[in-house]
This record gives structure tokens, C-alpha cells and sequence, in this order.
């Protein structure tokens, strides 16, 4: 059943779709096929709906490397008789062609394989010149997991952006309030994380606002991540027993989150705890004096649900020191946590660094 009338049926995403289709329609392609104005003038474009008019490619587009499950055809120049189709390449990254074998193809690009081969065939052929055409790039993944409908690994065999990698995974997953479909993703909370890094992606003002500035090229190895917007939860990070989520209750304080950790390790700097509420791209933030709670000298700190509570190590004086911090273990605890539950043994360390 498609998802598009439920959707439909969700003002917010009425609204979302309304701004991603003006967005489309003031974007440069759309200006300009256009008639120019009277006055000779073209128009110009809202910067903040449209896109740019040709992103650049990516690294990764620039020197495309093969690597395990890419499918390649292969002969020799002026000999149709060589010809292996659909030769794929080892979950080893190897691949063996007439009495070139176990040729090292992974992270290679076509060119560098196709000179691996020539030399290794010019042993048993004279001037060799291999012919290489890709029939499919499979080596290439993404992740996307939370509040999606399919949530797992996709091939990346093909250029993306973040809103087309959340159609190929059926969209946000949605549920019944009150007699209307609502989105159970809390784009507050989602993040993009690339090479052990949270990417600066506002997706409240990309599905919010139709702000395509914020639809972002995907990447290999790419993990997009939707947070549920029912969770209550509180996450507790830094200098805890055990960092990670606590259950949120009405009562639950700053205290109260922490002891559910197991506590303060001995290397805490109790003196400053830092509490960060609301968007991870424009958070609001608290700074919690422990000691003197627990000293009975100050009220403890009421949290709220998905409150984050980060207990540094070493003393801080400056927020933004501590902020990025804060929030990069937050997302670190996400995708370790996450990804052993979904994914398994395809990710074996940690990717925030």
C-alpha cells in the first residue's frame, strides 16, 4: 500500500511537501527553462529554498573505487572470444581473469585495475590491452535506521542526497494520534553521521521548511539516523559507570539520572555537569553544579525527556568547549547502540572518534 496517502493526510507533511515543491520550482534548472521576464532580467532564485544549480562531486565520485560485490565485464581488445561477463569481485577483493589471478581489485579504480591486468597478462599475451565495463556498483553502502519504515543497509550505486536515501527506505514511519497520521520521527534528534563525524544537517528546516541547502549528497558508509519522537528517554554520557540511556519519569533529576548510570566515576568533575535540551543543532544548555546538590546546598535539576546529560572529566569554564563533546557522545552512544541491535557484526568499532 503506498505510504503517499497516509502522508497526505499529515498537515505538517502537506506543508513539507508544499515547500519542497516551491523549493523545486524556484530552483536554477526550473528558472531556467523559464520565460525571461519583459525587461530582459532573469529572475533569481530564493537561496533559501533552492538547491545549487550543480553540486561538485564528492571525493568518492571523483576516483570510484571497486571493491567486494562490484560486477565487471571483461575481454581483451580485438579478441570477443576472452570476453567473461558479469565477473564480480571477491568478498576477498580479488578477482581472477583467464591467467591473471587473484588480481587485487578492491579499492581500486578501472583504470589501476586495468593496468594491474595488462601487466599480469603480458606474461602469457603480447601487448595486452584489457577492456573493463562495469555492469554494477555494489561494493558502496549507507545506513539508515530509527523512525523509518525499512530500516538497514542500501547500496549507494548511484548519487543521493538525503531526502532520496529516505525514500528508498519507504520514508518516516507514521502512526495514529487522535484520528490523524502524525510522523513518529523527532528530526530534533536525527543526525548524519560521515567518517566518525556528526555532519551539520538542520533536517528540521530540510522536511520543516523545504530547505534543500540542507539536503546533503550521501556518501559511502554514510549512517543516517531518525530519532522516535516517543521516546522517553534521557541520555546520560561522560564520566558515569555506565553511559548510556535512563528511563524518564515525571520526577527524574539530575541526580536521579546519573545514580540510574551508576554514578560518577572517580575522574568526574562534579562542579559543572552540562544538561543539553532541544535541537542538536540549536540546543539549549544548563550547567548543573552537582557538588553542591549533593551538599543539600542548591535544588537538584528537574529533567525533561531527551534531555542530555554529559559529565566531563576534567574542568571546563567555556559551553561551547564541552557542547560538541556532549553531543558527539550522544550520537556516538546512538549508533553503537543501534547499530548492534539492527545491523549486527557489519560494524565492528565505534564510529564517533
Amino acid at each position: 500500500m503506498s505510504t503517499l496517502p497516509l502522508l497526505m493526510t499529515n498537515p505538517n507533511m502537506k506543508r513539507t511537501l508544499l515547500a519542497l515543491s516551491v523549493a523545486f520550482l524556484l530552483s536554477p534548472a526550473m528558472a531556467a527553462e523559464a520565460p525571461a521576464p519583459e525587461g530582459g532580467a532573469a529572475a533569481t532564485p530564493s537561496l533559501a529554498l533552492s538547491a545549487t544549480a550543480q553540486q561538485k562531486r564528492g571525493v568518492w565520485q571523483q576516483h570510484l573505487t571497486l571493491g567486494p560485490g562490484d560486477l565487471l565485464n571483461i575481454s581483451l581488445f580485438s579478441m570477443p572470444e576472452t570476453l567473461h561477463n558479469d565477473l564480480p569481485v571477491g568478498p576477498d577483493g580479488r578477482l581472477t581473469f583467464l591467467q591473471a589471478r587473484d588480481i587485487p581489485a578492491g579499492g581500486l579504480s578501472i583504470d589501476e585495475l586495468r593496468a594491474k591486468l595488462d601487466e599480469a597478462l603480458g606474461k602469457f599475451y603480447q601487448n595486452p590491452r584489457t577492456v573493463i565495463t562495469p555492469v554494477a556498483f555494489r561494493s558502496k553502502k549507507y545506513f539508515v535506521l530509527g523512525a523509518v519504515v525499512n530500516k538497514g543497509v542500501f547500496t549507494l550505486d548511484r548519487p543521493l542526497t538525503v531526502i532520496e536515501a529516505l525514500a528508498a527506505s519507504g520514508g518516516l514511519e507514521t502512526g495514529l494520534y487522535e484520528r490523524n497520521t502524525v510522523e513518529l520521527a523527532d528530526l530534533s534528534h536525527s543526525f548524519l553521521v560521515r567518517n566518525g563525524q556528526r555532519q551539520q544537517v538542520d533536517f528540521e528546516r530540510l522536511f520543516g521548511h523545504g530547505d534543500l541547502t540542507q539536503n546533503v549528497p550521501i556518501e559511502p558508509n554514510d549512517y543516517l539516523y531518525f530519532a522516535l519522537a516517543n521516546a522517553n528517554e534521557i541520555y546520560v554520557m561522560g564520566e558515569v559507570a555506565a553511559p548510556g540511556v535512563a528511563a524518564f519519569l515525571p520526577r527524574t533529576s539530575t541526580i536521579g539520572a546519573i545514580t540510574a548510570r551508576g554514578g560518577f566515576t572517580p575522574k568526574a568533575f562534579r562542579s559543572r555537569v552540562l544538561v543539553v535540551r532541544g535541537s542538536l543543532t540549536h540546543p539549549e544548555t544548563f550547567v548543573i553544579n552537582t557538588s553542591s546538590i549533593l551538599a543539600g546546598k542548591e535544588p537538584d535539576f528537574k529533567l525533561q525527556a531527551k534531555d542530555i546529560v554529559y559529565v566531563s572529566k576534567s574542568p571546563w569554564v567555556k559551553i561551547e568547549d564541552l557542547l560538541d563533546t556532549a553531543v558527539s557522545a550522544f550520537v556516538q552512544a546512538f549508533v553503537v547502540n543501534t547499530v548492534s541491535r539492527k545491523i549486527g557484526p557489519i560494524i565492528t568499532e565505534p564510529w564517533i572518534k
